[in-house]
């Protein structure tokens, strides 16, 4: 199976094409630390080709939710540390995906309380949810040009921590309607001067990103995600297909190691049609000669035929993962695939965070309730009961034991 197989992206040696999309979680501390949870939860996935982190935020001023992680202090760098250490620990390659929300921020996220940044002074044109109510979308503050440059600097400073921090490379936030790509767009950039109006001058700050970013730490470790379709938060093009075939050729002209390129029929974690459903990743391929990966309702098998015709080099996967901790190994095997819960994506907890079981798992528990392996000799062999920071080496056997004598005990 074509997917199974490993892959050279840029500095990356891929063991296989299945890649962790980045999924926003909402474990992290106050002050944007990974949770104490996150290595293990990190560590379960290792199995894929290549992780993408959850969206870390590159200052505070980039924060666009409660509970999200950062990669602008020494304390968020120890906490991404102990995630890469374990990621490495079981011969995983994990990237950090750079995020800097932009008008999708408020002024109860930002310090001071100010009104968030964006390309223009155009709100989100629906509500969202905040401290859990819905609340108006901020009206942000449209960045000034001498302002600009400092953000790009705080793109490559995140991308030098993260590297420091033990990532393997980086994965610029292009899409969904954040910074970048509210300057990309026309219906979020209405500036008039340098970084707005033509096509050429709304891919200026992609550029300038980009320039920063490779400097820093090469081209051969920075990569980008990007959605043309997608109308989430808002977003939309007059021309997208002159837009997109613009983008497509700067971003090409830097030699990252991948382009990450969500589907259409895409919004967020929800289902849409949009004005640019045309851009898809066949579109894309027959511009962008250099190494693609896709995500969007992809199965083991369109993964594959979507490798075997040459269109992409790997295949990211986001809700699956969530519920298949060790997805690789279920492609392998063509095990059942847990469905996922979307009610525990974005809780503040380890429920449907950690204690998903790997098949290995699942077998544990099964040869226990058969009685072909003894609860009191598995159990010799952990030091405490399953956690979102049980040992890696030790959580199987943990998840099992516990499972078992909750089963047992009735």
């Amino acid at each position: 199976m074509a997917l199974l197989e490993p892959v050279t992206l840029g500095e990356l040696n891929l063991r296989n094409r299945v890649v962790l999309a980045p999924l926003t979680r909402r474990r992290a501390s106050a002050a944007a630390v990974p949770s104490p949870s996150a290595p293990l939860y990190y560590a379960q996935r290792a199995d894929a080709g290549l992780i993408i982190s959850e969206g870390a935020c590159i200052s505070a001023e980039g924060i666009g939710d409660r509970r999200l992680p950062g990669l602008w202090t020494d304390e968020q760098l120890r906490g991404w540390e102990a995630v890469t250490d374990a990621v490495h620990s079981r011969g995983g390659l994990i990237v950090a995906q750079l995020w800097h929300t932009g008008r999708a921020s408020h002024p109860a996220l930002q310090p001071g309380g100010v009104a968030p940044v964006a390309p223009s002074a155009i709100a989100i044109g629906k509500d969202r949810e905040l401290d859990g109510r819905m609340v108006p979308s901020a009206v942000p503050r449209p960045l000034g040009s001498d302002e600009i440059p400092r953000v790009v600097r705080d793109y490559a400073t995140a991308a030098r921590n993260a590297i420091a921090a033990g990532f393997d490379g980086v994965e610029l936030h292009g899409a969904n309607g954040y910074l970048i790509d509210e300057f990309l767009q026309d219906g979020s950039n209405h500036r008039t001067d340098a970084y707005g109006g033509s096509v050429e001058n709304r891919t200026r700050f992609l550029r300038e990103v980009l320039d920063a970013v490779v400097d820093s730490i090469g081209a051969g470790r920075t990569a980008i995600r990007i959605s043309p379709a997608s109308t989430f938060q808002s977003m939309h093009d007059s021309t997208p297909y002159e837009l997109w075939t613009r983008v497509l050729e700067v971003i090409g002209g830097f030699g990252l190691a991948y382009l990450h390129l969500v589907e259409p029929g895409i919004s967020g974690s929800e289902s849409h049609s949009s004005h640019a459903d045309g851009i898809d990743s066949r579109w894309a391929r027959a511009r962008y000669p250099h190494p693609l990966i896709a995500a969007g309702r992809y199965t083991a098998e369109s993964a594959t035929a979507a490798i075997d015709s040459g269109t992409l080099n790997a295949v990211a996967f986001g809700r699956l993962f969530t519920s298949n901790p060790d997805l690789a190994i279920r492609f392998a095997e063509r095990a059942r695939l847990a469905p996922p819960d979307r009610t525990t994506f974005y809780t503040a907890d380890d429920r449907g965070y950690v204690d998903w079981p790997s098949l290995a798992a699942e077998r544990l528990l099964q040869e226990l309730e058969s009685g072909e392996r003894d609860e009191a000799q598995l159990a010799a062999t952990i030091s405490a009961p399953f956690s979102g920071t049980t040992p890696h080496d030790e959580w199987e056997a943990a998840w099992a034991v516990t499972q078992y004598r909750a089963l047992r005990d009735g």
